[in-house]
């Protein structure tokens, strides 16, 4: 059996690194923050290139999802990878104050914190924990926060992602001091620039990257390790693999399962080239068609309030003029408020649309709106 299939990308690893340091090209030094599509390997990058990276240099990681647990709050899920990494650093310490009953911790000398009530009434901010972390660990922080726009889904992770601006801002003072970085990833780029848009805000000003997908050197890499565990004749051309890779949206997952799909048949090389660009359009195909029947059974309400989402993000704002004038291009007529409100609650339960805490929306999925835009280059007329 051949070992698992790894593909690093450590220059890009090392190079926004630099920019969180303020020594690249790319200044990051507010926050890099991060968008691509789900699936596309961001969250692997992070955990299998970033961190690594960040650790060689000495830096203290904090990586938290908040796609990992969707029943808890996103303010619960980035104050228990703090509260954890305190945890861990005070280790014997810990143990021997619970084995007592006690979670309250001197852990600068001269403060206590109570790990069970960070960001609670009466407890110590989220801001005051993650100074303590750092002069705890004496080293700079790193908080690495996938699936980041979901801390904006409730109020409470809305005001913990204004607390670690606050922290940000507290432990980088001065231009030579860095102590802490953050790192926020989205897999839709409207969602993640509601963290930066507005001066309301917690990270106005800064910049949204577009993660870059995996190019045609993990499809070198894949074919590399792929083929030698094949007779000859039953080798797959990195030309083939490099369509099917495309035809699935550049995601590694689906790749694999294509070529998975595709190994059972018994032809030759020009078989095996044919079914894996067979099965990748087949699986693409799948996934629009669903959305696709699903767009075609909407009221014609919804279909008028998603295409102006679709057209006018990231700055669509449901009963804004401009959106009012796209209901109406679309239906013929006006669209009343209410009717506007329902339905955006009913594509929310649909799971086509995503909402801010504070009421931006967005698609749920970027690439079905990318999809829907090449589908109806023009808005459609539904006028009876």
């Amino acid at each position: 059996m051949a070992e698992a299939f790894t593909y690093r990308r450590t220059a890009l690893a090392a190079s926004y690194c630099d920019a969180l340091e303020g020594r690249g090209i790319l200044d990051a030094t507010s926050g890099l923050f991060l968008a691509a599509p789900r699936r596309t390997g961001k969250s692997t990058f992070l955990r299998e290139d970033m961190v690594p990276e960040m650790r060689a240099r000495g830096w203290q990681t904090l990586y938290v999802d908040l796609w990992s647990d969707r029943s808890r709050d996103p303010a619960e899920l980035i104050i228990g990878v703090v509260r954890e990494t305190l945890a861990q650093l005070d280790g014997p310490v810990l143990k021997a104050a619970k084995s007592v009953g006690l979670d309250k911790l001197n852990v600068l000398g001269t403060l206590s914190l109570d790990l069970g009530k960070i960001g609670q009434p009466g407890g110590a901010t989220l801001a005051d924990a993650l100074e303590r972390l750092h002069a705890k660990s004496g080293k700079p922080l790193v908080l690495l926060v996938d699936e980041a726009q979901h801390a904006l889904s409730s109020d409470a992770g809305t005001q913990a992602m204004f607390a670690l601006k606050a922290a940000r801002d507290r432990l980088n003072q001065g231009t030579a001091r860095r102590g802490l970085h953050l790192v926020m990833t989205g897999s839709n780029r409207d969602k993640l620039t509601h963290l930066v848009l507005r001066k309301s805000e917690p990270f106005y000003g800064a910049g949204v990257t577009r993660f870059p997908l995996l190019d045609r050197g993990f499809v070198e890499a894949y074919a590399a390790w792929l083929n030698p565990q094949f007779a000859d004749g039953k080798a797959f051309s990195v030309a083939t693999l490099e369509r099917a890779f495309e035809l699935v949206g550049r995601r590694p997952e689906m790749l694999k399962r294509v070529v998975g799909e595709a190994v059972a048949d018994l032809g030759g090389a020009q078989a095996l080239d044919a079914l894996i660009e067979r099965n990748a359009q087949h699986i693409q195909h799948r996934a629009w068609q669903e959305f696709a029947s699903t767009y075609n059974g909407l009221p014609d309400p919804q279909k008028a309030v998603l295409d102006a989402i679709a057209r006018l993000s990231p700055d669509y704002t449901p009963f804004a003029e401009a959106a009012l004038a796209a209901y109406q291009a679309v239906l013929g007529k006006p669209l009343s408020n209410s009717a506007i409100q329902g339905a955006l609650d009913a594509l929310r339960d649909k799971e086509l649309i995503w909402r801010a805490g504070r009421g931006d929306y967005a698609f749920e999925d970027d690439g079905l709106r990318a999809w829907y835009l090449e589908q109806h280059p023009q808005p459609p007329t539904l006028v009876d």
